[in-house]
């Protein structure tokens, strides 16, 4: 399908040159050279992408960009300019603008962002006021806007792509738009969760294992690699995959090439990488718990997801999205007061959108009424477990999961190695808080004296050295 371009441009041998790189792409190009001529255009027809210099003979492109916007939400706008100043530049990110080029640019480059932007436009074509339900992001602040150009300039090409972001934010939904959108869409996506799999099966869920390989292993199995070959492999919570891991994963993308566990034969492998993490790499890296040449490999492309917290006015259209899908599954069909909708954008969402969508569920199944009211949404904020108690568990769960990825155990005692890593520290803090007293520190904890006294000895905790003297 050919795609149209609206060109504003009052330099002539400049308009010629981008027409006709355009049309190469196939584009449909009406030129103009006025800010007059720009409405008039826009007023007749619907364009996939607008080009538009900025000092043109009756107005500023930029200035005037506002109103395109209100008349033309969806459509992107790509500022052309020889004002190459800084304020130039800041004044056209400020509009919203899908991309910036000061003169002079690269053809080519020009003509690669007109691509994506139009192919950006006809994905969200067609969804109207529930922008976003085709695909999964949704939300219109600035800091996702960031996030979409980033997507957008990844669409076109192979190169390796890290999600960095908190629990909840949608590192998935960013990998699956970049699938969905980019040139190996028609391949499969796999994900994988790296951080729910046994250590000692990573390596074979990844590449593989031939018949024989290990006990257990009756029949080949083929690994994610080769279930995404042609397609996009999405490596979630990669700061958690163990280290010997690493090197097998680090050489795979290397070479392009895998070998099944217990395998002699390489095999050629074409795959996307697409990563995620929501843990800071450069302390593991420091520690020695992830490889720096893999992370180098990974972090071709980052992609930093805000934090709902950080684009608040997003949280209404998300709440909105939400009930929408809470009716199409079956729960009652709600509205949401703009009381209601306050309410919630003064909320931290530690979980994000996660959190936020589980939130919305819930109001929608218990709300009484057709609208959720702020009775309904103060009710079950106070039904929510405590900030405090869910960022324990949430931090607790790291520290366990960070253990894990660290700590070489032999096979058959993970179960004990780990229990005596957070036993250890849980035993001396009763101590602790009784001055050594064993039958104290017991009932404290809620077990038996005899139990706590074995455990001491089994972990060589000596509670002696607990007793507060003087």
């Amino acid at each position: 399908m050919t795609r149209r371009a609206l060109l504003v441009e009052d330099d002539a041998s400049i308009a010629t040159v981008i027409t006709a790189g355009l049309e190469a792409e196939a584009f449909a190009v009406d030129r103009c050279d006025s800010v007059a001529g720009r409405d008039r255009l826009l007023a007749q027809g619907r364009y996939d992408v607008m080009l538009t210099d900025v000092l043109l003979a009756d107005g500023d492109g930029i200035a005037t960009l506002g109103e395109v916007h209100r008349a033309h939400p969806e459509m992107p706008v790509i500022i052309l300019s020889a004002q190459n100043t800084l304020d130039t530049a800041v004044r056209a990110t400020e509009t919203g603008a899908f991309e910036y080029f000061p003169k002079p640019f690269d053809l080519d480059e020009l003509v690669r962002a007109a691509c994506q932007a139009a192919d950006a436009r006809g994905a969200s074509d067609g969804q109207g006021d529930e922008a976003g339900e085709g695909l999964p992001l949704i939300g219109r602040s600035q800091p996702m806007q960031d996030v979409y150009r980033m997507i957008t300039r990844v669409l076109r090409n192979d190169l390796t792509v890290l999600i960095l972001g908190e629990s909840g934010t949608g590192k998935e939904l960013v990998a699956e738009a970049i699938h969905q959108l980019g040139a190996r869409k028609a391949g499969p996506f796999v994900a994988v969760n790296t951080a729910a799999i046994p250590r000692e099966l990573i390596e074979s869920e990844l590449f593989g294992h031939e018949r024989g390989a290990f006990t257990g292993a009756v029949n080949r199995s083929i690994g994610k690699f080769e279930q995404a070959d042609g397609g996009t492999l999405f490596l979630d919570e990669i700061g958690d995959m163990p280290p010997d891991a690493q090197t097998r994963l680090l050489r795979a993308l290397q070479s392009g090439r895998i070998r099944r566990v217990g395998g002699r034969e390489e095999i050629s492998i074409d795959v996307r990488i697409i990563a995620a993490t929501n843990r800071d790499l450069a302390p593991m890296i420091a520690a020695g718990s992830f490889r720096e040449d893999l992370y180098y490999r990974l972090n071709v492309v980052p992609i930093h997801l805000p934090p709902l917290r950080e684009r608040k006015g997003d949280i209404e259209p998300l709440a909105r999205h939400f009930l929408r899908r809470a009716a199409r599954e079956g729960l009652p069909a709600r509205g949401l007061s703009k009381a209601a909708a306050a309410l919630l954008e003064a909320q931290p969402w530690r979980g994000n959108v996660r959190e936020l969508g589980n939130f919305i569920f819930r109001a929608a199944l218990l709300a009484r009424e057709e609208e959720i009211d702020v009775a309904t949404v103060r009710q079950l904020l106070l039904d929510r477990p405590a900030p405090e108690a869910a960022a324990a568990q949430v931090d607790f769960g790291s520290a366990l999961a960070s253990w894990l990825s660290r700590e070489p155990v032999a096979s058959g005692a993970l179960y004990h190695g780990a229990l005596a890593a957070f036993e250890t520290p849980l035993f001396e803090h009763a101590l602790r808080e009784t001055g050594g007293n064993q039958l104290r520190a017991a009932q404290l904890l809620g077990i038996n004296r005899n139990t706590l006294r074995k455990r001491l000895d089994d972990l060589g905790i000596d509670p002696e050295g607990f007793v507060r003297r003087g």
